[in-house]
């Protein structure tokens, strides 16, 4: 199975640096009071989809970091349970490490009893949620380890927002970085995403930010979400039966 998602040219939708996708979540949390837990919801609910859509996998492996992209991929991880999935959860540090939000995501998954494996389990699809836009440096430790095998967990790779290890405002890599087969890119695409080998095949999806934010930083238009809260971007549009 895998299903056609609307394609949207690269040249019709805004990029955003790294700096201005944390001015956006400013706003939304600061200023709109749209929470944290929120975003992250609608970003795991739909990462799940495009698992499930573009792979149909019987078996994921979750890698989950401690901030806010680990908490997107520990969404996905319920959804894709509650979807029939047999899903196992790996996270790149420890549990007491995770910052509150993802916390809490962790625990719901502690309590529906997803298993939490200290090593990766083979899988059909692995997910990579370890490393979101504010990439410092080259991956270390055990995150950058599992980077490093993550090509012989699964046969196929979804990178949340930008594959790990891949600067998301220069598209650099440092050390270590994910070769995704597919990415699920946030509100609007990074500019570092743009022509990156790592990337694979790249979505965006609707986290329910107003185009007024975006208005706000000059950053661009957002895609019309109407047909549908995931859409495929392309460098040349090309023709789909959603047109």
């Amino acid at each position: 199975m895998s299903v056609d998602y609307p394609t949207v040219g690269y040249d019709q939708v805004g990029w955003l640096t790294e700096n201005q996708m944390i001015e956006v979540d400013r706003v939304m949390m600061d200023d709109l009071r749209i929470g944290l837990v929120q975003m992250m919801e609608n970003a795991g609910r739909h990462l799940a989809q495009l698992v499930i859509d573009r792979f149909d996998p019987a078996t994921v492996t979750v890698l989950a970091g401690s901030g806010g992209n680990g908490g997107g991929g520990l969404v996905a991880a319920r959804h894709l349970v509650n979807r029939g999935v047999d899903v196992r959860v790996t996270l790149g540090q420890s549990s007491g490490a995770l910052a509150a939000v993802p916390a809490q995501q962790y625990a719901t998954l502690e309590r529906m009893g997803v298993p939490i494996c200290d090593d990766p389990c083979l899988a059909d699809v692995v997910v990579d949620a370890l490393i979101g836009y504010s990439l410092k440096g080259a991956p270390r430790g055990r995150i950058g380890a599992l980077i490093d095998q993550i090509d012989d967990i699964g046969d196929r790779i979804v990178s949340l927002d930008a594959p790990s290890g891949l600067n998301v405002t220069h598209g650099a890599v440092l050390g270590a970085a994910v070769s995704a087969d597919a990415t699920l890119t946030l509100a609007l695409p990074k500019t570092g995403l743009r022509g990156a080998p790592e990337v694979g095949e790249l979505y965006l999806a609707d986290i329910s930010v107003p185009r007024s934010v975006y208005d706000s930083i000059g950053a661009g238009p957002a895609p019309d979400f109407r047909i549908s809260s995931i859409v495929r971007l392309l460098q040349r549009r090309e023709g789909t039966n959603h047109e």
